[in-house]
Parts: C-alpha cells; structure tokens; sequence
C-alpha cells in the first residue's frame, strides 16, 4: 500500500469510528424521543424531564451523550439549561428508520400469510 492509498484507509477509518460514535449515542429509545422532541422546539430539562418520564438526572446523563457527539447544544438561561438540536437533518434520517422498520414488517406480516398466531 503506498502513502496515499494508506491516508484514505486512516481517514475512512475515523470516518467509520465518527459515525459509530454517532450512532451508539442515538442507540437509546429515550435518546431518539428526545431528538425528536429537540426536533420540535428548543426545550428545557425539566420539559424533557416530563415528557420522557425519567428522573432529571437519567435525561441529564441521555442528554450529555447526545452533546458529547454534536447533535445537541446548550444554552443556559438563569438556573435553568436549554437544548437544542444543532443539525435539521434528523427528520430525513428519522423517515428513513421508519421505511426499513415498516418493510420488516410488511416482510414479517407476509411471510406469516394469515397462519401466525394472534
């Protein structure tokens, strides 16, 4: 392998390893109902405390994760910490999830032809 064809392998590893990385933090059921809360509006701990029906301190950890990784910011405004999210992409994203999970079951529903328990 010469030196060239040696930085494209580094740089498509990082690559790989960044979007990893993005991927685990989103890896959480109560993280991704928070992106799409964020996707909303900008909110506030406590809202996104009531709404996800955790503990402060569980949102607080989910939410460090999603900043740690850049797909949330912060404000803080009084005693009080504001998200949101820092790229409008998600929805595209989001959309695409929601086709492979309907064409799994679309696929399972198929396949079952009627004789599947209910």
């Amino acid at each position: 392998m010469n030196e060239i064809e040696t930085k494209l392998v580094v740089k498509t590893l990082a690559q790989y390893e960044a979007r990893a990385k993005v991927a685990k933090a989103m890896a959480h059921p109560s993280r991704l109902f928070m992106l799409d809360l964020l996707g909303q509006r900008e909110m506030c701990v406590q809202e996104l405390t009531q709404n996800v029906g955790c503990d402060q301190s569980t949102v607080s950890k989910h939410l460090a994760i999603l900043k740690e990784v850049g797909l949330i910011e912060s404000r803080r405004e009084g005693t009080s910490n504001f998200y949101k999210l820092t790229c409008g992409c998600l929805d595209g994203f989001f959309g695409c999830l929601e086709t492979v999970v309907q064409l799994d079951v679309d696929k399972r529903t198929s396949a079952c032809d009627g004789g599947c328990p209910t």
